[in-house]
């Protein structure tokens, strides 16, 4: 494997509202990155949501025909670091999508540490040999939530996402489906 350095590899963060484009970015950009033209798998998709009805069942299965034979899909709601770590040097590139449902997941685990996850995360990102694409909510431009709950996971994904945009070098904004370049290169 070559030398890269940190930003020849180019781990992007795409933030933005529910349903702005970020994750059909997300696998375009990674596109660019499947070099194999085998059948076989060159992206690693890690998908953060679970099962928790018939229609979100429905939805994940969608994602999974969209997406098609070229990526393998993990199924993994804490422990993507870990995933990340001992699956990326098999593929091109990785998606992770998406951050918001991972601090979700985690904020209500609790076996799970916060930090000791994040920490988990951004050293599998600083290892990586590979890009990972990485898709995440910004929940902060609404009013303030009524409740303790939903104020502490809006605080909590802010700084998730204020740490991951320090860490990748480059980061992009979803609006309406047109990507704003807040860091880095542009597409």
């Amino acid at each position: 494997m070559s030398n890269k350095s940190f930003e020849e590899k180019l781990h992007t963060l795409i933030i933005g509202g529910a349903k702005s484009g970020k994750s059909t970015l997300a696998l375009e950009l990674a596109q660019k990155h499947i070099k194999s033209e085998t059948g076989n798998p060159s992206g690693l998709f890690i998908a953060t949501a679970s099962i928790q009805d018939q229609e979100m069942r429905l939805r994940i299965e969608a994602h999974k025909k969209e997406r098609g034979n070229r990526w393998y899909t993990i199924e993994e709601g804490i422990r993507i670091g870990f995933i990340l770590e001992n699956h990326l040097d098999s593929f091109d590139v990785a998606v992770i999508d998406c951050i918001t449902l991972w601090v979700s997941n985690i904020l209500l685990n609790t076996a799970e540490t916060m930090e000791q996850q994040i920490e988990n995360l951004e050293r599998a990102l600083t290892r990586a040999q590979r890009p990972v694409i990485l898709v995440s909510n910004e929940v902060g431009l609404g009013i303030v939530p009524d409740n303790k709950l939903a104020r502490h996971y809006r605080d909590i994904l802010g700084r998730v996402n204020q740490r991951f945009a320090r860490l990748c070098p480059r980061v992009i904004f979803m609006a309406a489906g047109i990507p704003l370049i807040l860091k880095g290169p542009k597409l």
